[in-house]
């Protein structure tokens, strides 16, 4: 298969309801799409990077730039036949997390090629020692007022969904008013972790204990920031009360896996497909983690596309051993989506696998084109190369 071209696209995907956590509060998610073009446009191939500057350090602007970087790498695959180019091109970039939304969106949109020309899915590439055929993802609460909490835990609630997620900031007050409409919606039936996106200080921290253990929190996702001094003390508090901790931010690298192992803070951690620089990467931080007894859960970016949402399926099916499941919220967050195909969970948060070659997605390029603010081309040496012997 040759590749002819490569398109990044600048997108930006709005919301239907605000949606906060103590690093941000959005409106709307800026992501990129990488589109592969090859055999002249027969086939058209689709990965996503959701760049988040908080979590990798990463822009828009500093992804595209990568990409365009990437593709001039000797051996970037511009003449793709088998599964092992990529990998050969992704083991050669850069083990930082400085470019893992950039890896990711050209891994994708590499895979979702590849699969497509040769009419399998992309689920096919890789080992399937710990696949599942079902997942059940939970539900993320935003950082939100109490009456808005209570809402949203009702229809959560409708859809039999009791794994929960609650993002809590720093004020004590709202988080104890969230908590605790979780509980008079739910009772004691859930599942419950709190995601605080490293906001607490020490202090801040240790004065939230007594909610934690009074609403049985069975893990903290990330209380302070990474490396804050303070995080061994808290984490023998938490360990006193059997409560997990979970990295998110801490891990974006399996340099970062070996680091909070020899530490011992963290008892899980949050592998998402963007912030650990795709598929092949994320598999290598959760095998490593396995080898470690070190838990983890597949996670994803707030404003994933239907693109990014199938990738996260996939590897959820492929990690039947994931303690916990978030994404596929398409349908809930998003006010518009790039895909035709709804990749959003069922009732119960049940999901399965997508059917179709390559990532089980086609994208609807109208609806690219008009969320797209900037769209750049790069366009292969052979073709180049063609292209100029035609106008001569």
């Amino acid at each position: 298969m040759q590749i002819n071209k490569v398109r990044v696209h600048q997108i930006k995907l709005p919301f239907s309801f605000d949606f906060s956590h103590s690093l941000s509060q959005r409106s709307s998610a800026k992501n990129i799409i990488v589109e592969i073009i090859a055999e002249q446009g027969k086939i058209k191939g689709y990965g996503e990077g959701a760049p988040r500057s908080y979590v990798t350090g990463e822009s828009q602007e500093g992804v595209a730039d990568s990409i365009g970087r990437f593709t001039q790498h000797d051996n970037f695959p511009w003449d793709l036949n088998d599964v092992s180019q990529i990998w050969d091109f992704i083991d050669s970039l850069s083990n930082s997390k400085d470019h893992n939304a950039a890896i990711c969106a050209v891994e994708t949109a590499l895979l979702d090629a590849l699969g497509k020309s040769q009419s399998r899915p992309v689920i096919e590439y890789f080992p399937h020692d710990f696949y599942a055929g079902t997942v059940y993802y939970g539900a993320v609460f935003s950082l939100a007022d109490k009456q808005r909490t209570t809402d949203f835990g009702w229809l959560v609630k409708k859809m039999n969904i009791n794994k929960l997620k609650l993002k809590m900031g720093t004020n004590y007050k709202q988080n104890k008013e969230n908590i605790e409409a979780v509980r008079q919606v739910f009772g004691e039936d859930y599942d419950l972790k709190i995601d605080v996106n490293g906001a607490w200080d020490l202090n801040r921290a240790n004065r939230h204990v007594s909610l934690i253990n009074r609403y049985k929190v069975k893990v903290l996702e990330q209380p302070m920031m990474p490396d804050d001094p303070d995080l061994a003390d808290f984490a023998g508090v938490m360990k006193s009360s059997g409560v997990i901790l979970m990295a998110d931010e801490s891990v974006c690298t399996l340099k970062d896996v070996e680091r909070i192992s020899a530490q011992g803070h963290y008892e899980m951690v949050n592998i998402r497909l963007s912030k650990c620089g795709g598929i092949r990467n994320s598999l290598k931080m959760i095998d490593d983690l396995r080898a470690k007894g070190i838990l983890f859960q597949i996670g994803c970016h707030l404003g994933e596309s239907g693109v990014l949402s199938a990738a996260g399926r996939l590897l959820c099916l492929l990690c039947g051993d994931a303690v916990y499941y978030d994404g596929s919220y398409d349908e809930f967050l998003l006010n518009e989506n790039i895909t035709r195909e709804n990749v959003s969970f069922g009732p119960g948060g049940k999901a399965g696998p997508l059917t179709g070659p390559g990532l089980g997605v086609e994208v609807n390029r109208q609806n690219l084109a008009r969320l797209s603010e900037k769209s750049e081309s790069i366009t292969s040496p052979a073709t180049l190369k063609q292209d100029l012997l035609l106008r001569n």
